[in-house]
């Protein structure tokens, strides 16, 4: 398994090739599947905002078009977030959940720190509840 500095500073490096000349908040998130392979997404902005994606999206959509459907660990950074790290949105937490993401490591102004996805989506509603 990867440490949480290493997928910290990947999510980092991802968020380099954000496109967001509207908010200019660049995210970048790095997913790690399964079988332990990588995925690397960057939030891409756009001017009808409904329109836009979040880092945590794009990887997301990366690794599902690559064939997986198990996904472990998420690690998010937005390298402009001032005081409060940028934590994923709820509809990239709803996604998180589609694919059985277990933890995920949030990178911000005091470092990196890993949460359970049940702490930040309780009572979620998933494949199971079908």
């Amino acid at each position: 398994m990867s440490s949480i500095e290493e997928l910290a500073a990947q999510a980092r490096d991802a968020a380099e090739g954000s496109y967001s000349p509207y908010s200019e908040f660049r995210v970048g998130a790095v997913i790690v599947a399964a079988d332990g392979s990588r995925y690397t997404g960057a939030n891409v902005e756009n001017a009808a905002f409904g329109s836009s994606m979040c880092a945590e999206a794009t990887a997301i959509g990366q690794a599902v078009a690559s064939g997986v459907r198990k996904i472990d660990t998420v690690a998010v950074a937005c390298i402009d977030a001032v005081g409060n790290p940028g934590f994923p949105c709820g509809n990239c937490r709803q996604l998180m959940v589609e694919f059985g993401v277990e933890t995920v490591i949030v990178d911000g102004p005091d470092g990196p720190v890993v949460y359970p996805l049940t702490a930040l989506l309780p009572h979620s509603f998933g494949p199971e509840d079908l």
